[in-house]
């Protein structure tokens, strides 16, 4: 409880109510600040989440290295990922060499080129999919939990029409009749995420928080319905919707590179294009023989969507106190 100074003689009231809510904010501050300091203490604890996000901010270097290598070393002609060529090979693809850490595709590009460049479109796209996904379930779990009676069977019914969606089918189909591109796809994803599956699980979040005590006296104190969901319910739900924003970061990098690879995705370059090219040329089931042509793109995939997870796993003993060593 926070309790208000007494008021100094002669001090208007206006004054002292402007006083007193900036105290009131900044003791809300101090509050939030302390349970992130408690929060990122019980994180750190999980080896799983430290090494996860580590292999993230690897990837997030990766991403950020490749316009500053293209801008400083590298040459447009040869090193571009999408229309480079590598002049100083007589043979395509390439093994890996000094001038080609990753050797180069069948069409002579250079492979960490294709890779570094790859990356940042998936931090992109998991990142809009992301924040699309958790703002709309977020919202839809509040409401429903709220409201109830119609409006909570017609968001639940909607969700379970979703979930019972094949999401890779449904994607492909959309790829028949739209042409999709990076932000489109993290657009579909982040729809399909926002009115499915998570949004059940915050809304049966939201259902606790709705009856706490502080709601009660909210409404007797004159607050609104979108007053009580915006500052009573919504932020009481953000821990455990950036949980699942990890979540949807991994079936997004996922997604894509389902697509890229079946060519159903109208964007220049990913980890799953570069897996097409090379079973275009046969190279698919080659054996370890054309290992560069497969292993970084295929283990980048794997490694970034398995950290997050492991990320998300860390993070739900944040979230959830029941799972916590201590």
């Amino acid at each position: 409880m926070i309790r208000q100074p007494a008021p100094e003689p002669g001090q208007p009231a206006l004054e002292r109510g402007a006083t007193t809510a900036m105290q009131i904010r900044a003791a809300k501050m101090h509050l939030a600040l302390r349970g992130l300091r408690e929060g990122w203490v019980i994180f750190v604890e999980s080896r799983i989440g430290v090494i996860g996000l580590a292999v993230i901010v690897i990837f997030a270097l990766m991403a950020i290295s490749h316009p500053i290598l293209m801008a400083t070393i590298w040459d447009d002609a040869t090193y571009n990922p999408v229309t480079g060529y590598a002049f100083d090979q007589t043979e395509q693809p390439a093994s890996p060499s000094w001038a080609h850490p990753l050797g180069t595709d069948p069409l002579g590009r250079d492979v960490l080129s294709q890779l570094l460049s790859s990356t940042r479109s998936e931090f992109i796209l998991g990142l809009v999919a992301a924040i699309v996904t958790v703002t709309i379930a977020t919202t839809v779990g509040a409401v429903a939990a709220y409201y109830g009676g119609i409006v909570d069977s017609f968001f639940m019914r909607l969700a379970d029409l979703v979930v019972a969606l094949p999401g890779i089918s449904l994607l492909i189909v959309l790829s028949a009749l739209f042409e999709l591109n990076l932000f489109f796809l993290a657009l579909i994803l982040g729809i399909l995420g926002g009115f499915g599956g998570t949004s059940i699980v915050l809304k049966s979040q939201a259902l606790g928080i709705s009856v706490k005590p502080y709601i009660e006296a909210a409404r007797v104190a004159g607050g609104g319905r979108f007053h009580i969901i915006l500052v009573h319910i919504i932020p009481n739900l953000l821990p455990l919707s950036f949980l699942y924003m990890m979540f949807t970061v991994t079936a997004a990098i996922f997604s894509e590179a389902v697509l890229s690879f079946f060519g159903l995705l109208n964007i220049r370059m990913s980890w799953g294009i570069m897996i097409h090219t090379a079973s275009q040329g046969g190279y698919l089931l080659g054996g370890v023989r054309y290992w560069w042509l497969l292993v970084p793109a295929g283990g980048s995939i794997t490694l970034l969507c398995s950290t997050f997870y492991l990320v998300g796993r860390a993070l739900d003993e944040v979230v959830n106190p029941r799972l916590r060593r201590r």
